[in-house]
């Protein structure tokens, strides 16, 4: 196909969106200096809005790092804007561990102040913008999926940038533990925040007492989708924090996978944890990030794989018991 032609191919099929914003906001930059609207001039850009604690743009991550892989030299330019959900996302030393942990190989632009965010005029993580050789964004895409349909874009706007030989099979990413794409037939928890902002379903007798230390009790029985704590813990508005040991929180849910977002205590500590799944150890139930037994231990803020069923998946309460004090849990997720 000619250039004209595809031109034209790519302006029927992706309508101009506006702009691509610049990074001039960024805090830091991590795996490469600062990115100027004139290093990205001629260049097709995928940029990827993202937060190392969301499960939805960790299950994203594994296409993202295989497209910048693929085409990187065929002139396409990753850029992740690492934008924080809760305030422990915002150190820079935080982000930098979870890069490297997870592979990330790409430009970040460190967006602690949210002022990329803004720009976009954003609202989600994930989210991507893909932008031209011109500048111009032509297409977005919120949340997980459409993982094929955005390969493809990428394509089109490199053809449409003179790049040859992109038009190739979409690639087949096999992607394993966390990274594993979620159950979505057998999924009925939704992500359950455990700070009193946006917490829903607790049902420890008596309620939440914001911001002060306070003994809870698990109720006899958790319905579908509740949650509860026991022991002493002060609950605030992001997270909840374990100020004695042994204390528990519980969830009654139904998913393949369950996590919870959680950070050691502020001095750095790791706290000890134990998963039961019914009052039993997890055996083959268990996630990621716990063993047969159910053991494990917090050691940096993250998300944290505790439990993936095997099948059937059926409904189940899951009690983590932490064995030291300091432990903070921030949010459940499920896949």
């Amino acid at each position: 196909m000619s250039l004209s032609g595809r031109q034209r191919e790519t302006e029927a099929a992706l309508p101009v969106e506006g702009h691509l914003p610049g990074f001039e906001g960024a805090t830091g930059w991590l795996n490469s200096p600062p990115l100027t609207p004139a290093d990205l001039r001629g260049k097709v850009v995928l940029v990827e809005f993202w937060t190392f604690t969301c499960i939805n743009w960790i299950r994203t991550l594994p296409y993202v790092r295989s497209w910048f892989e693929r085409y990187r030299d065929d002139g396409l330019v990753v850029v992740g804007v690492h934008t924080p959900e809760f305030a422990v996302e915002r150190h820079v030393d935080h982000v930098r561990r979870a890069a490297e942990a997870m592979r990330i190989d790409f430009p970040i632009a460190v967006d602690s102040d949210y002022a990329i965010w803004r720009a976009f005029g954003n609202s989600y993580w994930p989210a991507l913008y893909f932008a031209d050789a011109d500048g111009q964004i032509r297409h977005h895409r919120f949340g997980e999926g459409e993982y094929e349909h955005s390969e493809l874009v990428i394509q089109l706007l490199l053809a449409a940038a003179r790049a040859d030989g992109v038009n190739r099979e979409v690639l087949a990413v096999d992607a394993a533990g966390v990274e594993a794409r979620a159950d979505w037939d057998e999924l009925r928890s939704p992500e359950t925040y455990v700070g009193y902002d946006r917490a829903d379903n607790f049902a420890s007798p008596g309620g939440a007492s914001p911001d002060r230390p306070e003994e809870y009790a698990l109720p006899d029985k958790l319905r579908l989708n509740r949650w509860a704590l026991a022991g002493n813990w002060t609950v605030g508005h992001q997270a909840a924090e374990l100020n004695e040991s042994g204390g528990r929180i519980a969830h009654h849910f139904k998913a393949r996978d369950l996590h919870l977002v959680m950070a050691p205590a502020d001095d750095g500590r790791p706290v000890r944890f134990r998963v039961h799944l019914d009052g039993e150890p997890l055996g083959l139930a268990h996630g990621v990030d716990t063993d047969e037994r159910g053991e494990g231990a917090v050691t940096e803020p993250r998300l944290y794989q505790l439990i993936r069923q095997p099948t059937p998946v059926t409904e189940h309460t899951a009690e983590i018991t932490f064995l030291d004090s300091g432990a903070r849990a921030y949010v459940f997720t499920f896949g």
